[in-house]
Order: structure tokens, then sequence, then C-alpha cells
């Protein structure tokens, strides 16, 4: 069984709209696209790369916003910071990723190289920072939270934006901005195909 699918077994086990099931979805969501994106080529890639580099930065604020207030009360603060910190990074990474050629030889190795990176954080949310979250509330509460996150989801950057990324007080601040800005931006790229 692949991890994706592992995560997608571990999300189903979980009450409709917990905010962990949401996220183990996501995170299968995600490997799915790197799977896409290294044996892609030509416009697919680009678009696989597109659709990849949005769910990370709409996921990773989310959390930011939601997930990492709670699990600084639940995993304590050094699991939340170090969180945080390993997206402030990932978020400079995928912003040098955008700016390059996908059919060249270095986003390749760099995109490898970003993955591991990726998957190591996931792999530290999921066996730290979400079943303390998971056990220090009550289902209601992870269903709020799962609702929360879906809406934070919709006014997030589908762009990263490194200046905010790893802060939630950041995001709070400048992600709904920002988020007009990248959805303008993607509406007029996209009309433009």
């Amino acid at each position: 069984m692949s991890n994706a699918d592992m995560e997608r077994r571990l999300a189903a086990q979980l009450p409709e709209g917990d905010v962990v099931g949401i996220l183990l979805e996501q995170h299968a969501r995600i490997r799915d696209l790197f799977a896409d994106v290294k044996s892609a080529e030509g416009e697919h890639k680009k678009q696989a790369f597109d659709e990849l580099r949005a769910l990370l930065a709409v996921h990773e604020t989310a959390e930011e916003m939601i997930v990492r207030p709670v699990a600084r009360e639940t995993a304590g603060k050094k699991e939340a910071e170090a969180r945080n910190h390993e997206e402030k990074e990932a978020n400079k990474v995928l912003a040098e990723l955008e700016k390059m050629d996908v059919r060249s030889a270095e986003f390749d190795a760099r995109l490898a190289a970003f993955e591991r990176s990726v998957v190591e954080h996931a792999e530290h949310e999921e066996n730290e920072e979400f079943p303390s979250v998971h056990e220090g509330r009550t289902e209601e509460q992870l269903k709020r939270m799962g609702a929360r996150l879906r809406a934070a989801e919709k006014i997030a950057p589908t762009h990263p934006h490194p200046t905010a990324a790893g802060s939630p007080a950041a995001q709070w601040s400048v992600g709904p901005f920002m988020s007009l800005v990248d959805r303008t931006r993607d509406a007029i790229n996209a009309a433009r195909r």
C-alpha cells in the first residue's frame, strides 16, 4: 500500500469533516501530484505543477491559520514552531520552483529535493502534530476546525509568499489580500491559454 493510500485509509476512518481527515486527504493528493509532475512532460507537466503549487500554498496557509494555534497548545510551542519553520522554508523553495522552466533538468533536481522535504514535513505532522491535536480536541471541535480550515482555504493565496509563510499572524493579515491578487492572476493566465 502506498503512503498516499494509507493516508486516505486513515482519513476515511475519521468522522466526516474532521480537520485531521481533511489534511490527510490533502497530503495524499500532494503525493499524487508530485508523482504526476515527475512523470509528465510539456504543458501537462506545467499544469500539474501549477495544481501542486496552488494546493501546497493553500494547504500550508490554512494549516498555519487554523491548526498551528491549536497544535501550539496540544503539541507544544516547540512542535508548532518547527512545523511553521519548515513551511516557511518550503514556501521559499516553492517560489523558486515557480520561476523555473519545468522542462529543465535543474527543475527536476530541485523538485526531487523539495518533494523529500515536503514528505518529511507531512510525516512530522502526521506522527507528532496531528495526534496531539486529535487527542486535545473533541470530535465537535475537530469538525469545527475542519469547517474553519475549508473557509481559510477559500481565502488563502494560491502562490507562495515567503514573507508571510511560517507566521499565523502574517497569514491572517496579508493572506486574504494576496489571495485576491493570486486568484486574479490565475484567472488571467487561464484566459490566455
